[in-house]
């Protein structure tokens, strides 16, 4: 099983046990196990074969969690899973996927009203039923009208990470298989959307039934919906619909590249092809009935006078436009990465101490961090008051000459409160080196409302960059409403930086953010928001948003070295 396979089981025990009214510290310990695993890089599976030892090792993970981590990955099922769903209607999970609507609401609306479907929940609300309930309201019915929608989409995407590690199942499962000779993924997961509808493979191979019998006994297939000659569809036991394409060698470049897509890009460099007198497909590049070009994606671009694009910018927005002026991006990659300024420690709720989040970007060669717990707002995640805040930061100055070469940044996640005031004073604010500022409540103000309160953010002398700014959790929760332009604006005018929070459920500015940020001159921060370790590994993602963006090292402040860093900050330049 998958990481993420494994992470969804403990995330539906922790929603069913709350459903259930079970003890909030047992259904936080699956929550914490569901984390860190969704935040390791390593197969967990590999960890369950190596014995319990290596699972408690984990954060979060004792005995016990451990030992269903080996039943899960050796069986393929938990019997507490299957004892807790058979005490609750199927139907009523799909309501738990709804934005703003944890298991105790949904059992409330269980309870009290007999719903379980998202079509009765969205009749409920247009009759005005889910508003009387008590702890509800008008507002709250709105919201969830809005959220029907999302935990539809959520059914029929999943995100990028979790694409990540079926497709590399995939590659290693077909790999050694007699006759294959090429083999690569492509679609909207190649380009690095951050969620993936359905997979792409395509494959060379002498004969294409070897490679097909066995894309069939992948452990995850469900049903084989299609096979012919060429090409095979199956659907997996989530739902997702994986389709292998066997090519000729001659042919594979262009078939990568008209696989890949976008669609949009493909219209474009298809009516370039025509004004040429060519004529562009998933076969080749013709003139006439002869094949120019095929076999690699670069002498397909560049039978069309094209360079290569890096698959992430293939969207049709700016790519052929740069193109044509030479100045094709030369994309950001990890490696230009020198540090990580957005994480959080056993200070807040994180569950690594500082030491261990400081000695972990070390390894990474970072010369860098910024610890950035909680302020007091956040009281569910144990959110620092100033007090325990000064202490933290007497703390680090402890800390400062352990390492060489590395510096940990005093820092903090202030929470922008709801009248537009920042949740700590300034007398504190402006002891740190770093503050990014963020929205957690009040989400459903006015468009007017939270873009003054980012604005307002932004002027404040201390603030360095906007967390997440758009506040959105991917398949989860929508972007609450804000003017971005008008908040990019802002930062342009006040010197400040936005982040791109490298999280994979957040990926929080999006592609089209990161493009108009760069456009503004507004300077990029790509944090992981760690809350482990294993969470700095989220860097990759961060960096892959920014690539399909058009980022490049030069707009991205922590590509820099910390002395450069330094002059940028607001507390030095005072």
């Amino acid at each position: 099983m998958t990481n993420a396979e494994i992470a969804a089981v403990f995330e539906q025990i922790a929603d069913l046990l709350e459903f259930q009214g079970a003890n909030p510290f047992r259904v936080r310990a699956y929550r914490t196990a569901a984390r860190t695993i969704s935040e390791l890089t390593e197969p967990v599976a590999e960890l369950a074969h190596a014995g319990p030892d290596a699972l408690t090792e984990l954060p979060g993970i004792g005995a016990d969690l451990a030992d269903k981590i080996t039943t899960l990955v050796n069986t393929g099922s938990l019997p507490l899973l299957e004892e807790l769903k058979a005490q609750v209607p199927e139907s009523v999970l799909t309501l738990m996927r709804v934005p703003g609507l944890g298991p105790k609401r949904v059992a409330a609306i269980y309870n009290k009203l007999k719903i379980k479907t998202l079509e009765e929940l969205r009749e409920a609300c247009l009759q005005h039923k889910i508003r009387d309930l008590e702890g509800f309201g008008a507002k709250t019915e709105e919201n969830i009208l809005k959220g029907i929608e999302a935990a539809l989409l959520a059914t029929q995407r999943i995100l990028w990470c979790d694409a990540d590690q079926i497709v590399q199942e995939i590659l290693a499962h077909l790999e050694g298989t007699k006759g294959l000779r090429r083999l690569a993924p492509a679609g909207s997961y190649r380009r690095g959307k951050d969620t993936v509808g359905d997979l792409d493979f395509l494959a060379v191979a002498d004969d294409p039934n070897p490679v097909m019998d066995r894309l069939a006994k992948y452990r995850a297939v469900k049903d084989v919906i299609a096979r012919g000659d060429t090409k095979m569809s199956v659907v997996l036991q989530s739902g997702l619909h994986v389709d292998l394409r066997v090519v000729p060698e001659e042919s594979f470049g262009a078939a990568l590249q008209y696989f890949t897509g976008s669609k949009e890009h493909n219209v474009i460099l298809r009516g370039m092809a025509k004004d040429l007198g060519l004529k562009i497909n998933e076969y080749g590049v013709f003139r006439g009935d002869k094949r120019i070009a095929g076999r690699e994606e670069e002498e397909v671009y560049g039978a069309l006078g094209l360079p290569w694009f890096p698959p992430e910018l293939r969207e049709g927005r700016k790519e052929f436009e740069w193109a044509a002026a030479g100045s094709l991006p030369e994309l950001i990659t990890l490696e230009d990465i020198r540090g990580d300024l957005h994480m959080h420690s056993t200070w807040s709720d994180g569950l690594a101490t500082i030491e261990e989040m400081a000695e972990a970007a070390r390894k990474k060669g970072y010369q860098y961090i910024a610890i950035t717990d909680h302020s007091q707002r956040v009281s569910v995640a144990n959110g620092l008051n100033p007090e325990r805040l000064l202490s933290q930061w007497n703390a680090l100055d402890q800390l400062a000459g352990k390492w060489r070469n590395f510096r940990i940044l005093k820092g903090v996640e202030v929470d922008i409160l709801e009248d537009g005031r920042l949740d700590l004073p300034d007398e504190v604010l402006n002891q740190a080196d770093w503050v990014v500022a963020s929205v957690h409540f009040g989400q459903n103000q006015s468009r007017e409302e939270i873009t003054r309160r980012i604005i307002g953010a932004l002027k404040h002398p201390a603030v360095c960059a906007i967390a997440h700014p758009t506040g959105r959790l991917l398949l989860e929760r929508p972007a609450y409403q804000v003017d971005l332009d008008a908040v990019l604006r802002a930062a342009r005018d006040y010197g400040k930086m936005m982040e791109l929070n490298a999280h994979p459920r957040r990926l929080d500015l999006d592609d089209v953010a990161c493009a108009a940020a760069k456009a503004y001159g507004v300077p990029i921060a790509i944090s992981t928001d760690a809350h482990s370790i294993n969470g700095l590994e989220a860097m990759r993602y961060g960096v892959l948003q920014a690539r399909r963006g058009g980022l490049t090292k030069a707009d991205v402040v922590n590509t820099l070295p910390w002395g450069e860093l330094k002059r940028r900050l607001p507390r030095y330049r005072r």
